[in-house]
C-alpha cells in the first residue's frame, strides 16, 4: 500500500532540516510522548513565523492521531496595534481549522517588560490548557533560540543546568510544556509558513538592541539559524542536557532512598543517608524549591552551605537538624480569593468551584486551636492552606486536617503543586 502523500508543511519541512527525514516532526513528537489515543494539546502562537510554524505542524499531527489543538493567543498590549494583529493571527488559524484564544495581558511598561512579558504568557497559556483539559503546552522555541539562551546563561554565570538551555519538555504544574522544534532552524520554520501563504507579524521588539537578547542575536550573525555558532551552541546544550537528564534520574533516586514528601507541603529528610555529595546538593536544590514555592533552585553556594550546616532557612524554606524541611512561616503569601485554577503560595492549586465569598491563605495561629494528627510536625501546621471567610475571616475549613469534616467544601481540592514543577 503506498504511503499517503505528506501534507503542505510536511513537505515543505521535509528538505530544510539537516539530515531529517521525511517525519521530522512526526519523530520529534514520538520523542516527547507518549501521547494516549486522543491528545489535547494547547499551542502558543505569537503571530511570528516560529509559532506559525509550530501551529501548522500540530494541526496535521493532530489530526493524523485524533487529536485535538488549541491555540493561545497571548496579547500583551505593549504596542498599540497588538489586539488587531491578535485578531489577525487568530483569523489565519480559524481559515486553516485550527480555533484558537485570544487572552489580554495588559502589561504595564516598565522594567524587565520581556521577562514579565514571558511569565504572563506562559501563565496565561498553562490556565488555558487547565480550561480545556489540555494535558501538553506546546512553544515554539528553536534552535536559534536555543543558541541565544546558552549565550544568556553563560553571560549570566549559569551553571551546568542553565547551560544545558530549554528543555524539550517538562512539568509546569496541570501541563507539560514541550518544545516540538527546538532542534529545528528558523529558516526551515519560516519555509513552513511560507509554503502556507502566511506574511507572518514581525515584532520590532526582537531587533531592539536595547535588549540582551536582541544584540546577542546580531552578535551571532546567523538569521537562518544554520550557522556554526549556532551549531556548536546548539550541541553544547545538548551535551549538558544529557547531564542534566543523568543528574535527576540520580537526584530521583535519592530522594526516594533518603526523603519522604508530605502533600501537606513538607519534607522529612534523612540527613545521615542524604549524604553531601553533588547528587545531595541537586536533590536538596529540588527539594528547597518546590517546598519553598519558588519557580527555580536557589543557587548552588546557598544549598552547598545549608547542607553543610545542616540546618537553617534558604528560599522560603527551613530546615531543622532533624531534617524536617518546611515552609517558613514568615514568608507565607497573603492570602488570596478562593477560585478555580489559583495557586496560593507557589504551592497549592486549587481545583473545583468554591463557595463564594471565601479566601485561601495560611491557617496561622488558628491551628493551635485544632487537633493536630501524628503525621503533622506541629511547627507546620500553621503554614498549611486553609479557607477563610473573606467578610469577617473566620475559619471555615482545613482540608489537610479534614476540618470540620472530610465533607468540607465538597468538590474543591488543594493540591500540592509547586509552581516550578515536581521535585526532582
Amino acid at each position: 500500500m503506498p504511503a499517503a502523500a505528506p501534507s503542505a508543511a510536511e513537505a515543505c519541512f521535509q528538505p530544510l532540516i539537516s539530515g531529517a527525514p521525511a517525519a521530522a516532526f512526526v519523530e520529534a513528537m514520538s520523542r516527547l510522548g507518549p501521547f494516549g489515543p486522543t491528545p489535547a494539546l494547547v499551542a502558543g502562537v505569537s503571530g511570528g513565523p516560529h509559532s506559525l510554524a509550530l501551529a501548522l505542524l500540530l494541526a496535521d499531527w493532530v489530526a493524523s492521531c485524533g487529536g485535538r489543538l488549541l491555540a493561545g493567543i497571548v496579547d500583551h498590549g505593549l504596542r498599540p496595534d497588538s489586539g488587531a494583529e491578535a485578531a489577525q493571527v487568530a483569523g489565519w488559524l480559524a481559515a486553516r481549522g485550527i480555533p484558537a484564544r485570544i487572552m489580554a495581558l495588559n502589561l504595564p511598561p516598565g522594567l524587565a517588560v520581556q521577562a514579565r512579558a514571558r511569565e504572563g504568557r506562559l501563565q496565561a497559556l498553562l490556565h488555558l490548557a487547565r480550561d480545556h483539559g489540555a494535558g501538553w503546552v506546546a512553544l515554539g522555541q528553536h534552535r536559534g533560540d536555543q543558541a541565544e539562551t546558552v549565550l544568556l546563561r553563560a553571560l549570566a554565570g549559569s551553571g551546568r543546568d542553565g547551560l544545558a538551555g530549554m528543555a524539550r519538555g517538562r512539568s509546569a504544574g496541570d501541563a507539560l510544556l514541550i518544545r516540538p522544534v527546538l532542534d529545528c532552524s528558523p529558516a526551515a520554520l519560516e519555509a513552513v509558513v511560507a509554503a502556507a501563504g502566511l506574511a507572518p507579524v514581525r515584532d520590532p521588539s526582537n531587533s531592539n538592541p536595547r535588549f540582551t537578547r536582541a544584540r546577542l542575536r546580531v552578535a551571532l550573525a546567523d538569521p537562518d539559524g544554520e550557522g556554526p555558532a549556532t551549531e556548536a551552541l546548539a550541541a553544547a546544550a545538548a551535551a549538558f542536557a544529557r547531564r542534566r537528564l543523568h543528574l535527576r534520574r540520580a537526584v530521583a533516586a535519592r530522594i526516594a532512598e533518603a526523603a519522604w514528601v508530605s502533600e501537606a507541603g513538607f519534607a522529612r529528610l534523612d540527613l545521615p543517608r542524604f549524604g553531601q555529595d553533588v547528587v545531595a546538593r541537586a536533590a536538596l536544590a529540588a527539594l528547597v524549591r518546590a517546598i519553598g514555592g519558588a519557580t527555580y533552585a536557589p543557587a548552588p553556594a546557598g544549598v552547598a552551605g545549608l547542607l553543610g550546616r545542616g540546618a537553617g532557612s534558604l528560599g522560603g524554606a527551613i530546615l531543622g537538624r532533624d531534617g524536617l524541611l518546611m515552609r517558613e512561616e514568615a514568608a507565607l503569601a497573603p492570602a488570596c480569593r478562593a477560585r478555580d485554577g489559583v495557586t496560593w503560595d507557589g504551592r497549592f492549586r486549587l481545583s473545583g468551584q468554591p463557595p463564594p465569598g471565601l479566601l485561601v491563605g495560611a491557617l496561622g495561629s488558628a491551628a493551635a486551636g485544632l487537633p493536630r494528627p501524628g503525621w503533622l510536625p506541629a511547627a507546620v501546621a500553621p503554614t498549611l492552606p486553609a479557607f477563610f471567610a473573606a467578610d469577617d475571616g473566620a475559619l471555615v475549613a482545613v482540608p489537610s486536617l479534614s476540618y470540620p469534616s472530610a465533607e468540607s467544601c465538597p468538590g474543591v481540592r488543594l493540591r500540592f503543586a509547586p509552581r516550578g514543577g515536581a521535585v526532582g
